[in-house]
């Protein structure tokens, strides 16, 4: 195996690849003066530096030093992923090459010459571009196909394949989820809708209820302020991913995480689009009240008119508006009341043009600032705080406009990638450093439903956090943070400091890096939901040459710890959908999809089956495998 990156999913990626799976892995990494570093924010505020001191003397304790190489891996430095430097680390015999820089044009340039290396390689790119990387999987696929002489669209047993997978697409739904009420753990992709939520420990003597089914038990510490949740050495004091029933029956004082509803949801428009603004967003509250009194003006001077004159109402309401406008001859040998009337509309019609002035402006600027930023409206309140509007934030943002979910972004670089999106998709945005007094309150945080801190640096994202909670103790808070240790010991001094407050700590690497592995080992990942530290898999799975599954019912196939069958796939294999696709036909079942297995159901070689795995589980499933093969 090979892995080829200038960033930390490189590593996380190696590490799955030599932990889980027990593959020898070549990483190939720019050279140390080239690596990418996380940039560092200087000292926290005032209001809360007493905290960003204990998290910092937590982080020495808890520290282990510099990484060493595994005797499993081997590190090579290249600048740039050249043929030379594949064919110095083996790309034309090796079973697959994993390309996860963070620039696209990278990636497609070095896979494009490890196809023509070797035709048989199984690729997996990391590519922003969803678009481009549809196209990118059928090209390399195709040249694999016909290099091998199998010929474009057969199978002919060729075991290459090209995965393009995003970390952001990856992340993004884990991370809008943890901020949302009510949902802490999705998964969404092709259609196909994953929705599983946190449930309290339930009473002693009362028995967890299972939704669906029960994917984990929570650490027994969740309820300790200074518990070490999230970390990964919890050891039987973390989290319990797949239990059995027993496990489940006795895990009193233990949360769980259950499998609350699986249905489909197709492509949606996120909110808020639209070529053309509500009424009610063209004209100011103040400028509508002046408008309406004008009407009412005209109305009482034509009713007037009509008791003075008594001439019919439509043409009393005529003359009227002659004399707003000034076009009408003047009422030289009419009684006095007339008179009267008619300087009275005179005056009515000159306080009328400013008002159909301002207007006109207000409309304007209305048609001409929906293309621009938005500011947070007064009186906003329940809604998410966005920090950081790079890849993984603009992934976030959409899926949370998705969900019609106000949000409010905070971005110091105006020219970000994300800052398209929030304009398109008209989401209030605060420029500045939000390092800087005021830029939060700015966001409104003190009204705030949650933060979600995802800017590429740790520290600014703990400052960020730190000064939310010293505003709001009791609000929401899911940061970005990459490092292990550092993150288990921001969570252990929060969840002291404020007992009462959800905090959640994220890592994009980490969350990403089983999706990528599975690819590699040759089995689409549909997603992973992060439980604590911890991922739960999901993948689809044939189940023909797996023993562990091939002619076992539900029920025998359930391994506790390790995988679960949740589905059962009928939807004709092979055919790769593009981005906003849908394979669901008039009548037919939601992705082919039947969720309400019996455990009785005997599994088949022909079947395929989507199921819930721990990394190990799925490594076991995919490693024995690979081994018959090999013998073979």
């Amino acid at each position: 195996m090979i892995v080829c990156g200038d960033d930390g999913l490189a590593h996380r990626l190696a590490a799955e690849l030599r932990g889980v799976y027990g593959e020898q892995v070549t990483l190939v990494v720019p050279p140390s003066g080239r690596r990418v570093r996380q940039p560092v924010v200087g000292r926290a505020r005032a209001a809360s530096a007493a905290l960003l001191d204990r998290v910092s003397a937590a982080v020495n304790r808890t520290g282990t030093g510099g990484a060493e190489p595994a005797a499993n891996e081997q590190i090579v430095e290249a600048p740039e992923v050249t043929e030379a430097v594949l064919t110095e680390v083996g790309a034309d015999r090796a079973a697959a090459l994993a390309l996860v820089y963070d620039d696209d044009e990278t990636n497609i340039r070095a896979a494009l010459t490890a196809r023509r290396l070797n035709p048989r390689i199984r690729l997996v790119l990391r590519l922003y571009n969803r678009r481009l990387g549809h196209h990118i999987e059928e090209l390399l696929d195709q040249t694999a196909a016909v290099a091998s002489g199998t010929g474009p669209g057969t199978g002919g047993g060729l075991d290459a394949s090209t995965t393009v997978l995003s970390d952001a697409d990856t992340a993004a739904p884990a991370l809008a989820a943890t901020a949302l009420v009510g949902t802490s753990k999705v998964v969404q992709t092709e259609g196909l809708v994953l929705r599983a939520v946190e449930r309290q420990p339930p009473r002693p003597g009362e028995v967890a209820d299972p939704g669906l089914c029960t994917l984990a038990l929570l650490s027994a510490t969740c309820n300790d302020p200074a518990g070490a949740d999230g970390s990964e050495g919890s050891g039987e004091q973390g989290p319990r991913l797949l239990p059995d029933e027993t496990a489940v029956a006795s895990a009193t004082g233990r949360g769980t995480v259950v499998l609350e509803q699986v249905s489909y949801s197709g492509p949606s428009l996120p909110a808020g689009l639209g070529a053309v603004p509500p009424l009610a967003s063209l004209f100011s509250r103040r400028l509508r009240w002046s408008l309406a009194g004008l009407v009412g003006c005209v109305f009482a001077l034509a009713v007037a008119l009509i008791f003075v004159t008594g001439e019919h109402p439509l043409y009393a309401t005529y003359v009227t508006l002659l004399d707003l406008f000034g076009i009408n001859d003047p009422a030289y040998h009419a009684s006095t009341g007339r008179q009267v009337l008619q300087l009275l509309s005179g005056l009515v019609g000159l306080l009328l043009l400013p008002v159909l002035l301002a207007a006109v402006l207000e409309a304007l600027g209305t048609f001409r600032s929906a293309s621009a930023l938005r500011k947070p409206p007064r009186g906003l309140g329940g809604h998410v705080v966005l920090l950081g509007l790079g890849k993984i934030g603009t992934r976030v943002l959409t899926r949370l406009r998705e969900l019609h979910i106000p949000v409010v972004c905070v971005e110091s670089d105006p020219e970000a990638r994300g800052m398209a999106t929030a304009r398109r998709l008209r989401v209030p945005v605060v420029l500045g450093d939000v390092t800087q007094e005021g830029v939060l309150e700015a966001a409104k945080i003190h009204r705030a439903h949650a933060l979600l801190a995802l800017t590429s640096a740790d520290t600014t994202n703990l400052e960020a956090a730190l000064y939310a909670r010293s505003v709001r103790p009791d609000l929401r808070v899911v940061l970005r943070l990459y490092d292990d240790d550092f993150a288990t010991a921001v969570y252990r001094t929060l969840r002291a400091a404020h007992p009462f407050a959800l905090t959640r700590s994220r890592s994009v690497s980490h969350l990403a890096a089983p999706a990528f592995a599975g690819a590699m080992m040759g089995r689409q990942i549909l997603g992973a939901i992060p439980v604590e530290r911890r991922v739960l898999l999901f993948a689809e799975v044939e189940v023909a040459g797996h023993p562990q599954l091939e002619g076992r019912t539900v029920g025998q196939a359930f391994r506790a710890g390790a995988w679960r069958v949740l589905a059962l796939n009928t939807a004709p294999p092979g055919g790769r959908r593009g981005e906003g696709e849908s394979t669901q036909e008039e009548g037919a079942p939601a992705s082919g999809l039947v969720w309400d297995l019996p455990s009785t159901y005997v599994l088949g070689a022909g079947d395929r089956v989507v199921l819930a795995a721990t990394r190990r589980g799925l490594a076991e499933l995919l490693g024995r495998r690979r081994r018959e093969r090999a013998g073979a």
